[in-house]
């Protein structure tokens, strides 16, 4: 890149800076009012970048506090790719940190469950697992089986009743106060051509991030097990298949999927 480049694109992130040095116009007039509306229309088109993949963030805090939040994350991480659908990966971690978001604690998880959302949609299409190849494993094989999470899957979890807030204020459950903040674990997955956002049982998120890393059942199991009291291996295992978070199994070392 060219330094009059450099100075063009640094200043575009940059909206009270002046005009780069040795910019002109074709005809050499206000070349500074050119440069200031096509800064004007990076900065507009990234926050409806974010404000498209971020849409819950956006209704939980309003259209004003988001659009103040968002151009100031601009301003610090622009976008290093020409693919904006996924321009903000680090926008939940810097949402956690604004001071002015300090009330609204919640926020960062909501936004980590809407990236969830985007990279499920754009994931490769995989047949989710047929139930039947795991109900056909011998039950003394079963500890020892091995999955791969479907391609579309991010497991989340969350101090806050994170599914709950995001369904609110997605459209996808009336709004209304809620009485219980006990933490939910949530399983974004598109296992066919619908995305969706499933509430895992206590402890879900451990055991399916433990079979992610390329554990077997038991092991999973356990630390489930481990996580959490009421931790139920059955109905656990039977909304990860249901819901289509596994793509393959191994019933031994070495095995093809």
């Amino acid at each position: 890149m060219s330094t009059m480049q450099q100075r063009f694109a640094a200043g575009l992130m940059k909206p009270e800076s002046a005009l780069p040095e040795g910019l002109t116009s074709w005809n050499c007039r206000q070349p500074k009012v050119r440069y200031d509306v096509y800064r004007n229309n990076v900065m507009v088109s990234l926050r409806r970048a974010l404000a498209s993949r971020f849409p819950a963030a956006e209704m939980i805090v309003g259209e004003d506090f988001f659009a103040a939040m968002a151009d100031i994350f601009i301003c610090e991480h622009p976008p290093r790719s020409p693919l904006l659908f996924l321009y903000g990966d680090d926008f939940p971690d810097f949402a956690a940190a604004f001071p002015p978001a300090q009330s609204v604690p919640y926020l960062a998880d909501v936004m980590r469950l809407e990236i969830g959302r985007g990279r499920a949609y754009h994931a490769a299409d995989v047949a989710p697992l047929d139930p039947a190849r795991l109900a056909a494993v011998a039950p003394d094989d079963l500890a020892a089986v091995r999955f791969t999470l479907h391609p579309s899957a991010t497991v989340l979890r969350s101090a806050f009743p994170v599914v709950t807030i995001w369904a609110m204020n997605a459209g996808e459950a009336p709004v209304a106060p809620i009485s219980d903040w006990t933490p939910e674990d949530a399983l974004v997955i598109r296992p066919h051509l619908t995305v969706e956002v499933l509430r895992l049982p206590p402890a879900g998120a451990v055991f399916l991030d433990a079979l992610a890393a390329g554990g077997p059942l038991a092991d999973a199991a356990e630390a489930g097990a481990a996580a959490h009291p009421d931790f139920d291996l059955t109905a656990t295992l039977a909304c990860a298949l249901s819901g289509g978070a596994f793509s393959t199994i191994q019933t031994q070392p070495g095995d093809q999927p």
